[in-house]
């Protein structure tokens, strides 16, 4: 026992002091509780497959369960929103995605937070890039010659989407201001149709899903331009970027990462950060993300919040100078 005069006294003073600190630091103890990790989504799809994957294989690494909790609806404003208010102690996370972090709140303008502002950046998780496709039809072969194509005829040459603000129509719309040309907009509620409707020749280009788009290409039903990452993706490696077919820095991706309430200890951001950069790379979690179409990569929470910032405000410019209103 310590009989040190005073350590009693100064003990008392620091627990009974309004606002003193702890008297261990906060990753010293944490997590000392299960820690649940909002999704955006209802169970199924991309988000929904990161949650439970850094779920299985970085509970064991805390000691403490993670448990994935699916708030789907409002375009992942209710869990964005939820989170954003929630206690800063790291026991609520959000799987964050584009329709929350970046594109989302920039379509909306009267968002109940901040999309920069209001969370803790603490890593990647993976990416999804999309695919530039056209119907047989078109006499084009590459990037180049769609945007010669599109500027000899501009406003006639009709393109799919999968609705009025969703990643397809931002990405064109960002495609057209850089290429400098007009392609007319036929939305379609959903993926399915947007992608028949270029198989049947009723439109004839159209940014897709990385996994819709794929057997199609490789049968030979449509054709693959470019993909939208500034690198290619390892999951087609054969066929190019956009950035490299000719239109250089364009990119369009989906950004899956893990983020706390602003305010939550850096050292509790540091501890997360380190269990999941260092359990989440095994060859399995490789290959099941890559069944939904990700690719698997992390950050530090520096690289993240720079990546968030960055990419909100090029796509709030890209929605400001379109016009753009979420549909609904």
């Amino acid at each position: 026992m310590n009989k040190t005069p005073g350590f009693g006294v100064a003990l008392l003073t620091a627990v009974l002091t309004p606002g003193a600190a702890p008297p261990q630091a906060s990753a010293q103890s944490y997590p000392s509780k299960p820690i649940r990790l909002i999704v955006p989504n209802v169970p199924g799809g991309g988000t929904d497959t990161v949650a439970r994957l850094i779920a299985e294989k970085v509970s064991p690494a805390l000691g403490q369960q993670i448990i994935v909790d699916n708030r789907g609806g409002a375009g992942g404003r209710i869990a964005a929103e939820l989170v954003a208010r929630a206690p800063k102690d790291g026991y609520m996370l959000l799987l964050g995605s584009a329709a929350t972090l970046i594109t989302g709140p920039a379509l909306d303008a009267d968002r109940k937070y901040d999309p920069v502002k209001d969370f803790a950046p603490i890593t990647l998780a993976g990416t999804t890039a999309y695919m530039l496709v056209t119907h047989p039809s078109l006499p084009v072969r590459n990037v180049r010659d769609l945007i010669s194509l599109a500027k000899a005829s501009p406003g006639s040459i009709a393109y799919a989407t999968t609705g009025q603000g969703g990643p397809a129509h931002l990405g064109t719309e960002l495609f057209q201001a850089m290429a400098q040309v007009r392609l007319i907009h036929v939305p379609y509620k959903g993926g399915a149709p947007a992608m028949l409707s270029l198989l049947q020749g009723e439109t004839f280009v159209m940014i897709s899903n990385f996994l819709t788009a794929l057997p199609p290409v490789r049968d030979k039903r449509v054709r693959g331009l470019g993909v939208t990452s500034l690198k290619r993706t390892a999951l087609a490696p054969d066929i190019p970027t956009i950035d490299e077919s000719g239109l250089r820095g364009f990119e369009l991706q989906q950004f899956y990462s893990v983020v706390a309430p602003a305010g939550t200890p850096a050292d509790v951001v540091q501890k997360l950060n380190q269990e999941i950069v260092q359990r989440l790379p095994a060859a399995d979690v490789k290959q099941r993300l890559a069944n939904e179409g990700i690719e698997l990569q992390t950050s530090t929470p520096g690289e993240l919040g720079k990546l968030n910032a960055e990419q909100f405000a090029k796509w709030l410019k890209v929605i400001q100078r379109a016009g753009i209103q979420r549909a609904g």
